[in-house]
């Protein structure tokens, strides 16, 4: 399988983790130093620190997002980076409302032990700001 190849099915994983609230699947794909910043929160730095973060989004919210890889790019046999863009649905745990989901997102990679992980990872929403 190339670079590319393993990549997509890596973001592919991520994305059905995401769909089923699975903290431990997320985990699977991060490397052990990796790091988790999304929109609004400060960085969630190593493994303990990002499972604690998923764990956290997983109890507020559930996704139902497809993501659109916008673009795969190897820049060395341990290095790369994706750049996607998801849609969807999040549901408020709390209240069981819903609304629109839409983020850009950047993935850096890295080659751990043969296998792509994640290494870096952010987003930021695409939604129009609220009135």
């Amino acid at each position: 399988m190339s670079d590319i190849q393993a990549i997509t099915t890596l973001l592919e994983e991520y994305e059905q983790a995401l769909n089923q609230s699975d903290t431990e699947a997320v985990m699977k794909l991060y490397a052990a130093d990796g790091i988790f910043m999304p929109q609004h929160f400060p960085s969630s730095v190593g493994v303990d620190a990002v499972r604690q973060a998923y764990r956290a989004v997983f109890g507020t919210i559930q996704l139902t997002v497809k993501f659109k890889i916008e673009e795969v790019h190897a820049v060395s046999s341990e290095w790369a980076f994706a750049r996607t863009n998801s849609a969807g649905t999040v549901l408020v745990n709390a209240t069981g409302g819903s609304s629109a989901e839409a983020n850009q997102e950047l993935f850096v990679l890295q080659k751990v032990e043969g296998q792509w992980k994640i290494a870096r990872y952010c987003f930021s929403t695409t939604n129009p700001p609220r009135a």
